[in-house]
């Protein structure tokens, strides 16, 4: 037999066993629980073919159908599920814990599966015990600064230093400008985002201090969580106030070896926002390799747009610190400190 489960259940004992993904390519490619494995029933045209026969025609001949598909794939289901699972230990979803992952789950069992899970409805439960999850109240330590203060890289010194962190731009493949995305991977949809987020968070206890770099609501292309948004916004900013030309030095070294014709692209998208004299300036600069006049003329953009943002915020949260250059490992140092 198999055995239903609820998310809470596997995410608090059974996390360690495999998951199976039995959904189509599509609906996995906009957003699947994290490690899962997607073995899919259907192919997206076959997906479509047996929901507009069970629209049109039947249930029955939409199931009809749907066997028709996979019975020659059988075989192939217990070798990738055994890739998958080698202790035969399992567990298997779809989107709302229905006819795809019953079948899928019925069949392993039948065929030596030891220890056969389903989800109990499916993906559409995980995605709402995630959404649910960010309603929490977390303990958070917002660090902040002007842009090439060097946060992210704090961020990791402070993780290296035993410290709980989350770096929503490592979890969202950009460093949250319009030359965020440059030479990173595409960024995942919302949807994988929050998902990846929810399991960085999930491994944390929540009750002690995370620290979190202060962003936008959105970064790239992705969204942070409402609740998780606003909740960032109530705690204090721990504001590293770092020398304009030591931020200068520091987003050269970081930007200046990435692709010329993508750093072009890139002021070209902020040429509405920086006017159209600085961003032809700021062109002529790069193409004549002169990085520290570019990032100069940019700068003065990001610290107003992020002034903006820092505003919008309870003055009395903002707590600023001089921080003389850019070196992560002293900062960090410097704010463990100051929080004890």
């Amino acid at each position: 037999m198999t055995q239903i489960i609820s998310v809470d259940f596997y995410f608090k004992n059974l996390n360690n066993i495999p998951i199976i993904d039995v959904r189509s390519p599509g609906e996995f490619a906009k957003g699947h629980i994290p490690n899962a494995h997607n073995i899919e029933l259907f192919t997206d045209e076959e997906r479509a073919v047996v929901g507009t026969a069970y629209k049109k025609e039947s249930k029955e001949r939409a199931i009809a159908i749907g066997y028709e598909f996979v019975q020659p794939k059988l075989k192939n289901f217990i070798s990738m599920s055994l890739e998958v699972a080698p202790q035969k230990k399992v567990v298997i979803h779809c989107w709302r814990g229905g006819m795809r992952s019953n079948a899928f789950a019925n069949y392993l069992f039948e065929n030596g599966f030891k220890e056969v899970y389903l989800l109990e409805k499916g993906y559409k439960a995980f995605r709402n015990h995630v959404l649910d999850f960010f309603d929490q109240s977390f303990n958070l330590n917002i660090l902040g600064g002007f842009t090439g203060a060097g946060k992210t890289e704090v961020l990791h010194s402070l993780k290296n230093k035993g410290q709980q962190v989350i770096d929503l731009e490592g979890l969202a493949n950009h460093r949250g400008s319009a030359f965020g995305g440059i030479d990173l991977p595409p960024q995942p949809t919302t949807e994988q985002f929050e998902n990846n987020f929810f399991l960085a968070l999930h491994s944390l206890n929540i009750h002690l201090p995370i620290w979190v770099e202060d962003e936008s609501k959105s970064i790239g292309k992705v969204s942070i969580p409402n609740a998780f948004y606003y909740k960032m916004m109530e705690m204090p900013v721990y504001f590293l106030e770092v020398p304009f030309q030591e931020r200068t030095n520091h987003l050269v070294a970081t930007y200046a070896c990435l692709s010329h014709n993508k750093l072009a692209d890139a002021i070209s998208k902020i040429t509405k926002r920086l006017g159209n004299d600085k961003a032809k300036l700021a062109l002529e600069a790069l193409e004549a390799k002169n990085y520290n006049k570019v990032v100069e003329m940019v700068l003065f953009y990001y610290d107003k747009y992020y002034l903006k943002g820092l505003e919008k915020r309870d003055p009395s949260t903002i707590l600023k610190f001089e921080v003389s250059s850019v070196n992560p490992e002293e900062t960090a140092s410097f704010l463990i400190k100051i929080k004890k």
